[in-house]
């Protein structure tokens, strides 16, 4: 990259920071801060929720996993990948089940309210890893547009773009990361446009849309593992759920349905940048946004990194202000230390300028941002039953931990490679996660009716008894 060139990045990068800062909406009182409430207390609208929604979950290693996928296997790729959005209709709908049928106002209240304090802290601690890995992922995303990981280049965007977007939310909490999200939607699917108007051209439309194979060794692996993966893989992200609770439910469902759509799309058309640089013989080395504006010039280049950091600020500010809630709302709750009161803004403004520093440090270890996905949603797949068969139990502490429990061991089991190959399905590079996801969830099910069986017969062993009545919820497990 030329001077000049770095020059009109770099621009670039500080004007966003600038322009970002001036039109977030500063919070005045914690319900604005951490609740998205406007000054007089009105909540989000739907079209901003809905914006928020789909921005906030498209994150830049999305965008450049799905078009990593598209170059690796052609629109089946990119169909895996998208499909993750698919999932955002069934977290509305699930969690419009919730707010509807037990009035709670969290997850965390809801699962403290079926399976005790221990299960809620099980998963608070699950989100607060997925919450973790957002920084340094989407840091390291922006970083690559300005240079090469060990340069200095790289970290120094990277940290100078998780400065900006810490300003702005700690000016604002949740209301001004719902305001930037309409914009940075609006700027995304805009330089998106661009984007594909330099790509299309270059490609016959037919062979780019039809470019891969339905086989499972060919991508369809990994399109079964995102199917899989929808009623579990979102309820472990707080950047999504958290929105699930900020509006009126018919309101939110609305909002889900519409973005999660709207996201499907997207990412999938994104990822046709991937079959572009597969179809003209282009090398990616792990980065193929980069690698398609490079090959097309700076015009191009420049497109790219508009997109991914628009992408990038989206969800991290989403992150920085998922983690005061958690840390300085939710978790005082489940110890019953705040009641029904909010804490000061100053106690999540501490959580953000923490993490923002904490959260990059992998950054500086390298890893591989596609592993942020396909890792923790396997990890988590023991929530799938938790959230689609909780209407089965009343109160049932061991369904959640049989469940939860059972899956995470099955996700480091298989993260660390100790399962036999004899689990896989298919001989793709995905056949083993997509092995350990099918089986997964199937014990995971059994883990979580077991408690509930158990039960039933005991009850019916009972001489001329009833069968035993379900305990009401307790405050602990």
């Amino acid at each position: 990259m030329t001077v000049f060139e770095a020059s009109v990045f770099w621009a670039f990068l500080l004007m966003y920071g600038a322009v970002m800062y001036a039109l977030s909406p500063r919070s005045r009182n914690a319900d604005s801060f951490y609740r998205g409430a406007d000054d007089q207390g009105n909540p989000v609208g739907q079209w901003s929720l809905t914006a928020s929604i789909f921005i906030s979950w498209i994150f830049a290693k999305s965008v450049t996993n799905a078009a990593n996928l598209g170059e690796a296997y052609g629109v089946v790729g990119g169909l895996a990948y998208a499909s993750y959005w698919l999932s955002i209709p069934v977290a509305g709908y699930i969690i419009y089940l919730i707010r509807t049928q037990t009035g709670a106002g969290s997850l965390q209240e809801f699962l403290t309210s079926r399976f005790g304090r221990l299960a809620s802290l099980a998963f608070a601690a699950a989100i607060l890893i997925r919450l973790y890995n957002e920084v340094w992922s989407n840091t390291a995303v922006v970083g690559g547009y300005f240079g090469l990981p060990g340069e200095t280049e790289y970290y120094a965007a990277a940290m100078l773009f998780t400065v900006f977007t810490l300003a702005y939310s700690l000016k604002g909490g949740l209301r001004s990361s719902i305001f930037t999200d309409v914009i940075q939607a609006f700027v995304f699917v805009f330089f998106v446009g661009a984007v594909l108007f330099l790509v299309l051209p270059a490609n016959d439309t037919g062979t780019l849309l039809s470019d891969g194979d339905f086989r499972l060794d060919a991508g369809a692996d990994l399109l079964l593992v995102a199917l899989l993966q929808l009623f579990s893989y979102p309820f472990h992200d707080p950047v999504l759920t958290d929105r699930g609770f900020v509006n009126r439910e018919k309101t939110m469902l609305r909002s889900f349905v519409v973005a999660g759509l709207l996201g499907f799309v997207a990412v999938f058309i994104f990822s046709l940048v991937g079959v572009h640089a597969r179809l003209n013989g282009i090398e990616v080395m792990g980065n193929a946004p980069a690698a398609v504006g490079q090959s097309l010039g700076l015009t191009a280049l420049f497109f790219m990194s508009v997109v991914m950091m628009t992408s990038a600020g989206s969800t991290l500010d989403s992150t920085f202000t998922s983690l005061a809630k958690s840390l300085a709302v939710d978790l005082p709750r489940l110890a019953g230390r705040l009641g029904d009161r909010l804490p000061s803004m100053k106690v999540g403004a501490v959580v953000m300028v923490v993490f923002a520093f904490l959260g990059n440090l992998p950054m500086f270890a390298g890893t591989d941002i596609l592993k942020a996905t396909t890792i923790s949603g396997t990890m988590v797949m023991g929530l799938a039953p938790v959230f689609l068969f909780y209407r089965f139990t009343r109160w049932s502490p061991w369904s959640f931990h049989l469940s939860f429990w059972t899956g995470l061991g099955l996700g480091v089991a298989q993260a660390l490679g100790a399962l036999p190959a004899t689990w896989a399905i298919g001989e793709g590079k995905y056949a083993l996660l997509l092995g350990v996801n099918a089986w997964g969830i199937l014990i995971c099910t059994a883990g979580f009716f077991l408690p509930l069986l158990v039960r039933r017969l005991a009850g019916r062993s009972l001489a001329g008894g009833e069968p035993l009545a379900a305990s009401q919820p307790e405050t602990s497990a």
